[in-house]
Parts: structure tokens; C-alpha cells; sequence
């Protein structure tokens, strides 16, 4: 079966993705609920996002994950690792690092995990290293897996797609990476893109993702930024 994702969906139906640009994406769910990850500020190039939102998951808080402050609608922001719940949705924290040194070098970073609507998301924030097997484990089989693709501050391309084929999601989307947006002295997303068959572009529009209508195996699925 073969889904276009840019269809307009009642929410009611599907979780509706936006991708505000670097690491953060408003998420829509029909209860009503809005969810952003990782709101940036400030110096990373992008122009700053109008949002609202009820949820926000910070990953670690530099400038460009951190600025929580961009977010009306005075939200419940979760910023540490452990079981959470807000406006229904459970939400399990994960401590990784930013760095492939122990957070030596750039300090912690967390792992979201949630579900919405009866789907699965994962965020991976500015992970900088591979996964232990035991969260590698819990983090198997999600629809959707938002992974940083651009390398110096995360994990690079290569360990990105190594990554992705280890945790197998449904869908990946590749975030964190150099474009028209961001000034970064990153890599683009295509040396991410180049390691798989099935990628999907789907250009400037919100993606509309609903439970049993995802594909198998791995789709990536590149998003352009909407801020």
C-alpha cells in the first residue's frame, strides 16, 4: 500500500508532524494535544518559529535545543530522564550523552520516547554516541524515529544509518543537519540518504502519520523545514 503522507488528515485519524527546522517538530494529536521537541533560539540560523503547544521535551539545554521560552501557551516542559505523563501521552526519558566521551565534552543528553495516538515516536536530540544494547532494546520497533544526521555535535551519517538499522522504525526522519536554514558546520542530510533505498522527499508540508498505515521495512522520509 503505498501512503501519501502530505494528505491532509482529520487528527481524530492521524498524528499530524511538522518540522520546524534543527532538532524541533510540533506534533498534533486529535485530543487536542500539541507536543514540541527541542525548541531552538537564537544563532543556529533558522528564523524563530510563532508555536503553541501544551508539551515540551528538551533534550539537553543549549541555545539551539533549550529555548523553551519560544513556546506559548505556558506548557509542561519535561527536561529529565524517567517516566513522565502529560495531557495523557506517557513519556519515558533515557540518559545518554551528547558526546562519545561520557558527556566529557558537551554534557548529557535524553532520549524521548512516547506515544501518541496509538503510535510510537522516538526522539534521539543530539545523541553522540551508539546506543548501550539494553536501550537499544527498549528503543526497537518505534513508527517513528527522529534521528541527528549531521555529525560534529552528534552522531555522523554513518552511525545514523547504523543506527536506524538497528532500531528499525517504521519511519526515520533525519533532523540536526546543515540546509538553507542552518548555518552549522554540519553535514547536509544526503550522506544519511545516500546509505538507504527507500527515501521519500516530501518537500515544505506537515506529514499526516496513522496507525497500520506505516511501512515496512524502514522508509525515510526527508522533511523541509516549515519555520
Amino acid at each position: 500500500m503505498t501512503v501519501d503522507y502530505t494528505v491532509e488528515r482529520p487528527l481524530e485519524e492521524a498524528v499530524r508532524v511538522s518540522w520546524l527546522g534543527h532538532a524541533m517538530f510540533l506534533l498534533e494529536d486529535g485530543a487536542g494535544n500539541r507536543l514540541v521537541t527541542d525548541p531552538y533560539g537564537e544563532g543556529v540560523g533558522y528564523s524563530l518559529p510563532s508555536v503553541e503547544a501544551g508539551i515540551v521535551l528538551v533534550s539537553h539545554d543549549h541555545f539551539d535545543h533549550g529555548n523553551v521560552n519560544l513556546v506559548k501557551g505556558n506548557p509542561v516542559v519535561i527536561r529529565e530522564a524517567g517516566s513522565h505523563e502529560a495531557g495523557g501521552i506517557p513519556i519515558t526519558g533515557f540518559s545518554t550523552f551528547h558526546d562519545a566521551s561520557g558527556g566529557k565534552e558537551r554534557g548529557q543528553n535524553i532520549v524521548y520516547r512516547w506515544k501518541m495516538q496509538g503510535l510510537t515516536f522516538v526522539h534521539l536530540g543530539d545523541l553522540g554516541h551508539p546506543l548501550d544494547p539494553e536501550l537499544a532494546s527498549a528503543l526497537q520497533g518505534s513508527d517513528v524515529l527522529f534521528v541527528p544526521v549531521g555529525g560534529t555535535f552528534t552522531i555522523d551519517d554513518a552511525q545514523a544509518a547504523a543506527l536506524v538499522q538497528e532500531l528499525a522504525p517504521r519511519v526515520a526522519v533525519p533532523m540536526h543537519y546543515r540546509n538553507s536554514g542552518c548555518s552549522f558546520p554540519i553535514l547536509t542530510e544526503e550522506p544519511f540518504t545516500s546509505r538507504f533505498t527507500r527515501v521519500e522527499r516530501v518537500g515544505k508540508s506537515p506529514v499526516y502519520f496513522a496507525p497500520g498505515e506505516l511501512p515496512e521495512p524502514t522508509l525515510v522520509l526527508v522533511m523541509d523545514f516549515l519555520a
